[in-house]
């Protein structure tokens, strides 16, 4: 399937996840035209993307069938583990009487382990920790040669000290561009 015909909506905490998701989909051919986004405004992330998972689910699920549409989810690990964000979000689909996520659905879920700017950090060139809180960028747009930088990590592989939620990103990302 042709990226160019894909649309994709991205569901994310923060503008620093969106700007990096959606710097990220446009280097994989994905055009800016066909991105939208849903961003927190105001008060906790993670409890926006939780709350409007089962939503975009919903609306993802009901245009898959006919059309070409992809859902990327952007949250933060904090001091979770990735595994448990993403059991959060399965029950919040399970809570509004929705299947799990399905292994042939073009829905991609990010975790940063402890949060973006971990990332950000690492393609920098840094050794990062992820159960440390790293600075945030001044300019969110900053981070997109870094991002280029992942784009061509992910396609030949990521060295051995990369983060482990960067290393599942990465694979996460052939779900939503197949």
């Amino acid at each position: 399937m042709s990226r160019r015909k894909v649309s994709m909506m991205i569901l994310c905490e923060d503008r620093q996840q969106e700007v990096f998701a959606r710097h990220y989909l446009i280097q994989c051919g994905v055009p800016r035209a066909n991105i939208r986004t849903k961003i927190c405004l105001g008060g906790s992330g993670e409890q926006y993307v939780r709350e409007q998972y089962p939503v975009e689910v919903r609306a993802h699920r009901s245009k898959s069938s006919f059309l070409s549409v992809g859902l990327t989810v952007v949250t933060d690990a904090d001091t979770l583990s990735v595994q448990d964000r993403l059991r959060n979000l399965d029950e919040e689909l399970l809570a509004s009487s929705q299947q799990g996520r399905q292994i042939n659905e073009r829905i991609g879920i990010f975790v940063p382990k402890r949060n973006i700017e971990t990332w950000i950090h690492y393609l920098k060139g840094e050794i990062v920790n992820e159960e440390k809180s790293y600075a945030k960028f001044q300019c969110e747009s900053d981070c997109k040669p870094l991002v280029e930088v992942l784009f061509q990590r992910c396609v030949n592989g990521l060295e051995s000290g990369a983060p482990d939620s960067l290393r599942q990103a990465c694979s996460e990302l052939k779900r939503v561009l197949s």
